[in-house]
């Protein structure tokens, strides 16, 4: 059970607490399939709880994975009734539950083993950092951050000199889009440049980062964050983040996400959930997604990554939507407005 917690937090990416976390295993091979995490009901909730049971339950009968493994972290009060359902709702589902755990102040307690010889009433105690496969994963880069609020602190948005910096940035990319829409008026092409502008910004920072590189100028991050609210932009972006890039996208779009000002944010933080999520990365996918919703409630792209994560779908069910040339296709026979930021996925 040591090297199974060991993993966990960098299965997630944080050091989980009052959290319930499951993870799937192929019973054969012995390997992993899948991990996700739930809030402990605090207080406790039994409705609440069967709800989460029976969330993780679709979950795992959706993949079609018949072995599982958990483990609650925090206090008895608020692990035990999750755990009792979980156990349940796994049972009636025929689901193998290979042990379910509770985990406290480096200590942790076993549901289903009741043999004292091994599961002591004061806990087993271990030391998850130390173990070799939670060495081995730092090693290979797979690291985990302190809490959940850490990670979510990776994606926060820039303070002091630096946003203020960027704020200008900002302006000064508005006004230059606002020259863009005054030629528009008299120019028959006006917009479509624009639009053009900014697929080649979103271009040329996907290359730069693609080659082990970093924008560090606000101007040319601001320009990127105003043209890329534009769907015709974001979606050729979109079309781009070919999976074998995906730490290099990665880089890219956090940040941009954290240059970004408020209104600017969720087409950005939308594209870096659909890269976290390729990466298997469901908790840097969720915080991503929650920047998009607290900025734009309704953006879709946000919601549709959302509903792919809850329903538990395999990273490779991250495929591009389109080629960039099918995108670019599908909007010159729509041609809807550079302006319009309300998102939806190109069909097809």
């Amino acid at each position: 059970m040591v090297g199974f917690l060991a993993v966990v937090p960098h299965l997630l990416g944080f050091h989980p607490s009052r959290s319930m976390v499951v993870v799937g295993l192929n019973a054969r091979r012995g390997r992993i399939m899948l991990a996700f995490r739930y809030d402990l009901p605090d207080p406790p909730d039994a409705a609440r709880s069967r709800e989460i049971a029976q969330h993780a339950t679709r979950v795992l009968k959706a993949r079609r994975i018949k072995t599982a493994i958990a483990a609650g972290y925090g206090p008895g009060t608020l692990v035990t009734p999750v755990a009792e359902a979980l156990r349940a709702a796994l049972l009636d589902a025929r689901i193998t539950l290979r042990d379910l755990l509770r985990v406290q102040d480096g200590r942790y307690w076993s549901y289903a083993c009741q043999d004292p010889g091994c599961c002591p009433p004061d806990g087993v105690p271990f030391d998850g950092p130390t173990h070799p496969a939670a060495a081995a994963l730092e090693a290979a880069g797979v690291t985990a951050c302190p809490d959940r609020a850490a990670l979510a602190a990776s994606l926060a948005p820039l303070t002091g000199p630096a946003a203020e910096s960027a704020s200008q940035a900002t302006e000064r990319a508005l006004r230059r889009v606002g020259e863009f829409i005054a030629a528009a008026a008299q120019e028959a092409d006006g917009e479509r440049r624009l639009v053009e502008a900014g697929r080649e910004a979103a271009r040329a920072a996907i290359g730069i980062y693609r080659r082990g590189g970093q924008i560090t100028d606000h101007d040319q991050l601001a320009w990127l964050t105003v043209t890329v609210a534009d769907l015709r932009v974001r979606d050729d972006a979109w079309a781009r983040m070919e999976p074998k890039f995906r730490t290099a996208h990665r880089r890219l779009w956090t940040d941009v996400v954290r240059h970004a000002g408020e209104a600017y944010v969720p087409a950005p933080a939308s594209l870096l959930a659909f890269i976290a999520w390729q990466s298997g990365d469901g908790a840097l996918a969720n915080i991503a997604i929650e920047r998009a919703l607290a900025a734009d409630p309704d953006y879709s792209m946000a919601h549709l990554i959302g509903q792919a994560l809850d329903a538990g779908l395999p990273p490779s069910a991250a495929r591009l939507p389109m080629t960039p040339e099918e995108v670019e296709a599908s909007y010159a026979e729509t041609d809807r407005p550079a302006t319009r930021r309300a998102s939806r996925r190109p069909s097809g």
